[in-house]
């Protein structure tokens, strides 16, 4: 019943036409004189606010919610009064505290981002991090930070920015979505990865640069069987559009999980993006079908960077079993093939709904797997030959230096690009009643989210998160932030131990695993009996 009121009544109007019915009906009575004009005069100031809401493009809220929308503005006007004593703390609540979504909203908007009355952050708190400053601080001329990408055997590098949009499809965004994001990126000058749903029209409708995904579906590059089809993958990743190449081994969201899109969501647009038929359920599977063992899947980055031309190719992951991380490092040194890139993406990433298990308790966070993947690759004297993406709950440009610190070279952000775009945190991505028209395929509520605003936001939100990071380096008097390491992190362990980063995460000497030196933790653990032909440990070792 709900279902059907909604199509022909969205129920989030509701409040707006019991407005103007109750408007219509005082006005009558006014003529008669059984109403008061102030009342009247109440009503006809909230229809004309309603009829303003709808008709405004500055708030996805305010066109999906008119009038009744303004209560959410209202709390965050008495928020020192309301909000401090009966809701929520600026630092309650999770995934992302309500300081850290306004850090967001205020950079996106071109507000001031900036705070009075010191830190409301307990810098005495165990884990409590800080960045040391320099009493003589330098002075950097541009907030333009980028990363050349490609390595001996790539033909196309591509210069990334420092700063970028991560994994998210179209299906899993809206359309409006989508070409905010590419049209912001493409004003911006950064890359907007496309997600493993594929390249989809909103993706080449402003003409950004795109990072094209490929997951175990295929989807864009498969046979109708779901194997990958080398055709089709050549003509999209010979698009002058497509910069980069990215094979998704796993993410942070659900890793070692494949999905299901279920065939009532497989519209004709979804479907055409992905190369699937309409109305069928889309099966994403766990697992690759193109390679099943480390050196088949070095072999499969090579054959992709032959395919488009010599443009950057690499891989994304989630680190799990540390052996199988360590057999596709190994199988690097026997086969003499080395990605362009690696994305480690943590555990903490969630822009893809999943069982809570799934969620809260499998994958390696992103700072260890990320220091984890830097080691290995200085330990084979590699790193240098192979750039680092990192992802995972990375929106300020404090998260910027310290993922950079642990070895990344440049960032992604989701769901800091969601909040640039309106997302409030409502966490009904997966229901499709996004109230902000950010995660919804539904054409009445996606309009609310006006493309030409959102992308302003997009490009201001990236803009101002790296002059931070511009801030921020020039404190700690370096020149760039390949410059920065771990010894610039600070930790609080206790109340009277206090150590820096790179204590706590020790890095390898180059080389060192090249002649097993000097192992410790992991690579004590795991390194001699991973193997470059299986993702098995060696039988000895099970």
């Amino acid at each position: 019943m709900l279902n059907w009121i909604d199509q022909r009544v969205p129920v989030r109007f509701v409040a707006f036409f019991a407005v103007v019915a109750l408007w219509v009906l005082s006005a009558l009575q006014l003529v008669v004189g059984q109403a008061s004009f102030l009342w009247v005069l109440l009503l006809t100031g909230l229809v004309a606010l309603g009829v303003y809401d709808l008709q405004q493009t500055g708030h996805a809220i305010l066109r999906n919610y008119p009038i009744i929308g303004h209560l959410r503005f209202l709390l965050e006007f008495v928020r020192p009064e309301l909000r401090q004593y009966f809701i929520e703390g600026d630092h309650d609540a999770v995934p992302f505290s309500r300081s850290q979504r306004s850090l967001v909203y205020a950079r996106a908007k071109g507000q001031t981002d900036k705070v009075p009355f010191g830190t409301q952050v307990d810098v005495h708190a165990l884990g409590y991090e800080w960045l040391t400053h320099s009493i003589s601080p330098s002075v950097i001329a541009s907030h333009n930070f980028r990363v050349q990408v490609g390595g001996a055997q790539c033909t196309q590098p591509y210069s990334i920015s420092l700063f970028n949009v991560s994994a998210m499809s179209f299906g899993a965004l809206s359309a409006n979505a989508v070409m905010a994001l590419n049209l912001g990126a493409k004003k911006g000058g950064f890359a907007h990865d496309t997600g493993e749903g594929s390249i989809s029209r909103y993706h080449r409708e402003h003409g950004g640069d795109l990072i094209w995904e490929i997951g175990s579906g295929y989807f864009g590059c498969r046979n109708d069987d779901g194997t990958f089809n080398a055709e089709k993958f050549k003509k999209n990743a010979l698009s002058p559009q497509v910069k980069m190449i990215e094979i998704k081994l796993s993410q942070g969201a659900k890793p070692g999980h494949g999905g299901v899109l279920p065939g009532p969501k497989v519209t004709p647009e979804i479907a055409e993006a992905r190369g699937v038929p309409v109305g069928v359920d889309c099966i994403s599977p766990a697992a690759h079908s193109s390679f099943s063992t480390p050196t088949q899947l070095l072999q499969f980055v090579q054959s992709l960077r032959e395919m488009s031309g010599g443009k950057p190719v690499g891989f994304k992951l989630c680190i799990g079993h540390p052996w199988e991380w360590f057999g596709i490092a190994k199988a690097m040194t026997t086969t003499g093939i080395l990605p362009d890139f690696i994305v480690v993406d943590g555990s903490e990433g969630g822009t893809g709904a999943a069982p809570l298990e799934l969620t809260d308790h499998m994958g390696m966070p992103m700072l260890e797997g990320l220091r984890l993947v830097h080691n290995t690759l200085v330990g084979l004297n590699l790193r240098q030959h192979i750039r680092l993406g990192a992802s995972g709950k990375i929106i300020s440009g404090f998260d910027v230096l310290r993922t950079v610190a642990l070895g990344a070279d440049w960032c992604n952000s989701a769901r800091g690009f969601m909040f640039a775009l309106g997302c409030i945190q409502a966490q009904t991505c997966h229901t499709g009643n996004c109230p902000t028209g950010v995660t919804t395929q539904d054409p009445k509520r996606q309009i609310a989210l006006v493309v030409p605003n959102k992308s302003e936001r997009v490009l201001n939100f990236h803009r101002h998160t790296l002059e931070s990071v511009q801030e921020l380096l020039q404190a700690t008097g370096l020149s760039q932030p390949s410059d920065l390491s771990l010894k610039h992190i600070m930790r609080r362990m206790s109340d009277r131990d206090v150590k820096n980063l790179d204590s706590l995460m020790p890095s390898v000497a180059p080389g060192s695993l090249l002649n097993s030196y000097n192992l410790t933790g992991l690579f004590e653990q795991y390194w001699a009996d991973a193997s470059a032909d299986q993702f098995q440990l060696k039988a000895s070792a099970e």
